[in-house]
């Protein structure tokens, strides 16, 4: 009896905050809706769907949204998740670029910016992020609080035991101790640090190639080469959080010992360029000029694309002999423009192998990994304002 009494109070909070989370889920998912509406997708009566809102429009989490029109009789009110109830910022952490967004709740990208990466060492380059940003959340005439959360895309993976950044070769001292610290001092309190794959692979699955593709892998060609694995509509991280580090797939070619690993090195970027001149070409090379020869019909250009689809082709063959992907998403700096890779790509697997997924460009570019972090942001920090303003009773200040 004693316990009864005792669990009897918590219990009206309890089925509020199941109400109020079950409303919000549905607004954010579904967009604007009526009371009505919102009671029959939730299953709850209309005076308890109209209670929630109350209590959500109290904590400015859902505000008002019009009447629903084209109806005989009485329109009925809508409301909508309030977008300006809070902001998230995403950040992508590259060799060549450091890109910032700030979303609003409702994940509209209110202001970004792209810069060079100029930072010579990681404490340069904290500064860098953490100035980028600010002057991003200043753009969009917002304050630094407004920020509840930060989701940095980096290259690397995250030691949880030691809180360090390992494979990120690419970028000088980012795997010491404490850098993960610098970034939430620099940043916000409430900040995850993510492989730039991985956000990339995610950002394809919300918002490019793989919205409706529960199975798919987005292999990722730039300074370095690396893969994010979807499966079952879910990233997959494996067990020390490497899966997709297939740049240190070994390779029968050349050296093959190497930090960055065997396939990265000759896949890569700078990979590209040294075949490109060990087969005949001269001149300032980058992949960008390498790949618009190929176009243009220049002989050794298309060798080494072809060379390149090889080695890529390799890739797809062991992730459709392991994962069976529906859908390999090329991207990264070098593989979201190379469109004159395809072709030979395509004939280089169906000369290994007879699983050949079908291999597209990322719909995203150069923003699949921006867009991954704040689509990875955004359902914290939607998590963290319900259960700061509304699950647990407590209102935003007025």
């Amino acid at each position: 009896m004693a316990a009864d009494e005792h669990l009897r109070p918590g219990r009206p909070r309890l089925l509020r905050a199941i109400n109020e989370r079950a409303v919000l889920q549905r607004l954010l998912a579904g967009g604007p809706a009526s009371r009505t509406e919102l009671a029959a997708a939730t299953g709850v009566s209309k005076p308890t769907a109209g209670q929630a809102l109350a209590n959500l429009e109290r904590a400015g989490l859902v505000r008002a949204a019009g009447r629903r029109t084209g109806e005989r009789g009485r329109s009925a009110g809508l409301y909508e998740v309030d977008p300006t109830a809070a902001y998230v910022v995403g950040v992508d952490v590259g060799r060549a670029y450091v890109r910032v967004a700030i979303s609003d709740l409702g994940g509209e990208v209110v202001a970004r910016r792209d810069e060079r990466n100029r930072a010579r060492g990681a404490g340069a380059l904290v500064e860098h992020v953490r100035t980028l940003a600010h002057a991003v959340v200043e753009e969009a005439g917002l304050a630094w609080d407004d920020v509840v959360h930060t989701v940095v895309g980096s290259p690397g993976v995250l030691d949880p035991q030691t809180g360090r950044l390992r494979y990120a070769a690419n970028l000088p001292g980012w795997g010491r101790a404490g850098l993960v610290d610098e970034l939430r001092g620099a940043l916000t309190p409430s900040l995850a640090i993510d492989n730039d794959i991985n956000l990339a692979a995610l950002g394809e699955r919300a918002y490019g190639h793989g919205r409706d593709v529960d199975d798919f892998v987005y292999l990722s060609i730039g300074t370095g080469v690396g893969m994010g694995v979807v499966v079952g509509g879910e990233l997959h991280r494996g067990a020390s959080g490497a899966a997709g580090e297939v740049g240190f797939l070994p390779l029968a070619e050349g050296d093959r010992r190497s930090p960055r690993g065997a396939l990265e090195e000759a896949a890569g970027a700078g990979g590209i360029v040294r075949t490109a001149k060990a087969m005949g070409m001269k001149g300032a090379l980058t992949p960008e000029r390498i790949f618009n020869a190929a176009t243009a019909g220049d002989a050794t250009a298309r060798a080494t694309v072809e060379r390149e689809a090889e080695r890529l082709a390799f890739v797809v063959a062991t992730v459709a002999a392991i994962v069976d992907p529906a859908l390999v998403v090329l991207g990264g700096g070098v593989g979201a423009n190379a469109d004159v890779l395809l072709d030979h790509l395509g004939a280089a697997v169906e000369a290994l192998t007879p699983l050949r997924p079908p291999v597209v460009l990322s719909e995203l570019g150069n923003d699949a990994i921006l867009l991954g972090a704040i689509a990875t942001a955004l359902d914290t920090a939607r998590e963290l304002v319900f259960s700061e303003r509304a699950g647990d009773g407590r209102l935003a200040p007025s």
